[in-house]
């Protein structure tokens, strides 16, 4: 060897190189001979190969079943060099009535079920091709498609089906490949051919045009099909989505209970684990009133049960199934297909277009070949009526001749005859020479002169060609088509569960305590324990400070100090006891554990036009629509923006008439008309309620009717408290520094904690710093003037302060009985 003669047959390459071109082949290999079907014939090559096999077998309708496994050895020997259980997978999945539309193959034995179960194995069963299969097949030995050879170089198998029909959006189908997948759903038989047969009459016709003929997909499995712009989307580009749900009816029994019966689940979907899912629900209670859940599945077909108790709503429990299970999915179409050796993502026109162009090509073929078969049988027919003519001579010639070849020779010498007309003279039989077999002759050639003439007009003119391929269509519609299983709905139709159907009506009481804990008793265990603050469980060093009266239907608003909103429904407040200690509210939603509790606000329901008004310690005040925090954002929502240092105060719900009356710490107060505060949303900051000096803060705010008979109390945090007639109080223009409603002292100056109206029936609860409740009626608190000194009703220890005020109102009077003095 010479010498660098052997470097020079080394190649160097970049990792980056060789990979991107070993990996594209790899990707090319797969994506266009396994996993994507073309669009002529909506088959992947697996499929394709085991159809052929069968039809090579012999493995047709008119014929008895054969084994699987005799499929599947020929496929895998023959054309697909795999695993036969992939072979064999797919060969069960072409026979299941509930994955293909039309199944193409008949099996015989057990193929599985919609529960997942699996199909016996191969050496049980059998199987056959089915008659809509043998559609595919027509006129494949007329040259009608290109065919390669094998693997193995061996044997010839088709590239392609004739395909009578468009199996791909019939049968749909579905794979993932490298860089694609297809989702094809499964489409009507007629529907599909009314809608070629369109497009062959009017060539111009859209994808949303189509839709006049196709409606929509026709699932196996039948259900409804929800989303009308999902489906012209996916029908123009070849992706959309839709709601498939299933099909359902509600009953009603004797004995009130209601039934909840599904005949019809969405394609694709698992019985038995729909079942699961279903029955989990009923196991964990999500539902209130659902009894049971049964398969009461059988041979006469689909049957999945809900049982609701007659107290409950069955609307209700029904919306919650639909949503929670896969009673109704979202439906993805991608038709991604094979188009001219491409993968191509198609809409319902361009693949309408490809099969047809398909078609013709298919008839112009089988034209040729027939045409091709018939001129050459009417050059032997010529040949024999010309013999006939001369059928002495032409049998003393060929007795007189050497052999077969001298006999061929002479009669194309002596008579003219070709050498095929010769070769076929050769070949007939005497019995063809009677007079009836001469007028068979003559009559065959008039049948072949009037098919050479309709196979040329084929050929030569592409309107009669069409007029074939429209015929063979309506053939196939006429022997195949049946009625649509599925149905079309445009509007998606939206799965409102109402929180009663999930959540059991019950009164309960929701304590938060200082230090941010929180729980939910019910009101036997709250009215056990003694019904109060004082016997609520606490951790030590902490107190109950909100005792709230809800409903586990309702929503409560939590609002921290740094201006956050935290809507809690009730139901997910844990339960516990109310001598128990609760949960630490970080753990039931968003707030903040350094962040404290300001307010907490119980709107019921949130009709109406009610607002929350929110003040801050600086003096800032806004309205905003209570609509606004109807939410279940456990994160925490912005319910007032704050200025640097500031802090969320107070925050009331009020209508917008009344007025507004603002105490601070220092004794400072302010009245102005609620008209006067601006609505804004929640991210605003508000506008100025009252100019407050530097050292003070806002601590309490109400909203007051022009009542001239009402009384504000004033509470301080050493347990003072004091009233005053509203009229003492001045209506200000918002933004002013307000007036005196304490008595100002200079040595031992009062520190504000709460105000309130009342009247003199009404009482208070003042809670201390330790959590102790004491009453204090609203009669026994001394009248003074707005500015006067404040009267210590409540002895307090030296340690101990007033934490929060309570008012409770007076129950109304009972209006006094008139006697009827005509009586």
């Amino acid at each position: 060897m010479a010498p660098n003669e052997g470097a020079k047959r080394v190649e160097y390459l970049t990792l980056e190189e060789e990979l991107g071109y070993s990996f594209g082949r790899y990707a090319e290999k797969i994506i266009l001979d396994r996993a994507i079907p073309d669009v002529r014939d909506g088959l992947k090559p697996v499929q394709r190969r085991i159809v052929y096999a069968m039809y090579e077998l012999g493995n047709t309708p008119d014929r008895p079943y054969q084994k699987s496994a005799k499929t599947v050895g020929d496929t895998m020997g023959k054309y697909h060099p795999h695993g036969d259980s992939a072979i064999y997978d797919a060969l069960v999945r072409m026979a299941q009535p509930w994955k293909m539309r039309y199944p193409l193959i008949d099996g015989h034995g057990n193929f599985g079920s919609m529960d997942d179960d699996p199909a016996a194995a191969m050496r049980y069963t059998e199987a056959r091709l089915s008659p809509i299969a043998m559609e595919l097949l027509a006129d494949l030995d007329k040259d009608t498609v290109a065919w390669r050879p094998t693997y193995d170089e061996k044997q010839q198998e088709p590239v392609v089906l004739p395909a009578g029909y468009l199996n791909l959006l019939v049968n749909g189908t579905s794979g993932v490949s490298t860089g694609f997948a297809t989702e094809v759903p499964s489409h009507n038989l007629g529907e599909v051919v009314d809608a070629c047969l369109a497009l062959m009459k009017d060539p111009e016709l859209t994808s949303a045009q189509l839709m006049r003929w196709v409606k929509g997909p026709d699932f196996p499995t039948g259900g409804i099909v929800m989303g009308a712009e999902g489906l012209v989307e996916a029908y123009e580009t070849g992706r959309g989505k839709v709601v498939l749900r299933g099909r359902y009816t509600i009953d009603k029994q004797r004995d009130g209970k209601h039934l909840i019966v599904f005949t019809e689940i969405p394609y694709n979907v698992v019985k038995s684990d729909l079942i699961r899912q279903m029955d989990a629900i009923r196991l964990d209670k999500e539902v209130h009133g659902v009894l049971d859940v049964r398969d009461e599945t059988d041979r006469e077909g689909l049957r999945v049960v809900i049982e609701v108790s007659k107290n409950a709503d069955p609307e209700g429990v029904l919306a919650y199934f639909l949503k929670k299970t896969d009673l109704q999915i979202n439906y993805h179409f991608n038709m991604t297909t094979i188009w001219r050796a491409t993968p191509r993502q198609m809409g319902l026109r361009t693949i309408l277009r490809a099969f047809l162009d398909h078609r013709r090509e298919v008839v112009l073929r089988r034209s040729r070949h027939d045409l091709s078969k018939a001129q050459q049988r009417l050059h032997e027919v010529e040949g024999f009526l010309k013999a006939i003519d001369v059928l002495d001579e032409v049998i003393a010639t060929i007795r007189r001749s050497n052999d077969r070849a001298d006999a061929r020779a002479n009669l194309v010498s002596e008579f003219g005859f070709t050498e095929l007309q010769a070769e076929a003279i050769l070949d007939l039989r005497l019995v063809r020479l009677t007079n009836l077999q001469i007028l068979q002759l003559q009559e065959e050639k008039a049948q072949l002169l009037a098919s050479i003439a309709e196979l040329e007009a084929i050929l030569n003119d592409a309107a009669v060609c069409d007029r074939v391929v429209a015929t063979e269509l309506e053939g196939v519609k006429k022997r195949h088509g049946d009625a649509r299983r599925t149905t079309i709905e445009a509007e998606v139709e939206r799965l409102d569960v109402a929180l009663e159907v999930t959540v059991k009506p019950q009164d309960v009481v929701v304590g938060i305590t200082r230090d941010g804990w929180i729980k939910r008793a019910s009101m036997p265990s709250f009215q056990a324990t003694g019904g109060d603050r004082a016997s609520s469980g606490v951790r030590p060093g902490d107190r109950m400070h909100y005792v709230l009266h809800s409903n586990t239907t309702h929503l409560i608003l939590v609002f921290s100090a740094s201006g956050q909103c935290f809507p809690i429904p009730v139901h997910q407040i844990p339960e516990a006891r109310w001598g128990d200690v609760g949960t630490a509210m970080v753990n039931v939603c968003g707030i903040d554990k350094d962040d404290g509790v300001t307010a907490v606000v119980v709107p019921g329901d949130f009709s109406g036009e009610r607002h929350l008004l929110f003040i801050t310690a600086q003096g800032m005040v806004k309205a905003t629509p209570l609509t606004e925090f109807q939410s279940t954002y456990s994160a925490g929502l912005i319910a007032i923006k704050l200025d640097d240092g500031d802090r969320l105060a107070r925050v009331l719900e009020a209508d917008l008439e009344g007025d507004c009356l603002i105490l601070t710490q220092s004794g400072q107060g302010i009245r102005f008309p609620v008209a006067e505060v601006s609505v804004q949303g929640r991210a605003a900051k508000g506008v100025r309620a009252m100019k407050v000096e530097d050292g003070d803060s806002v601590r309490d705010a109400i909203v007051v009717p022009p009542d001239p008979t009402l009384q504000i109390a004033t509470f301080t945090l050493s347990g003072r408290s004091k009233l005053s007639p509203l009229e003492q109080y001045p209506r200000q223009r918002r933004g002013g520094k307000g007036v005196r409603m304490i008595i100002s002292r200079s040595g031992t100056p009062h520190h504000c904690v709460a105000i309130s109206g009342c009247s003199t029936r009404d009482t208070f609860l003042i809670v201390d710093s330790q959590g102790k409740e004491h009453a204090l009626p609203a009669k026994a608190i001394p009248v003074t003037r707005r500015d006067g000194n404040a009267w210590d009703l409540v002895k307090l220890p030296g340690d101990v302060h007033v934490a929060l005020v309570e008012h409770v109102p007076a129950a109304p009077e009972e209006p006094t009985a008139v006697q009827d003095e005509s009586v």
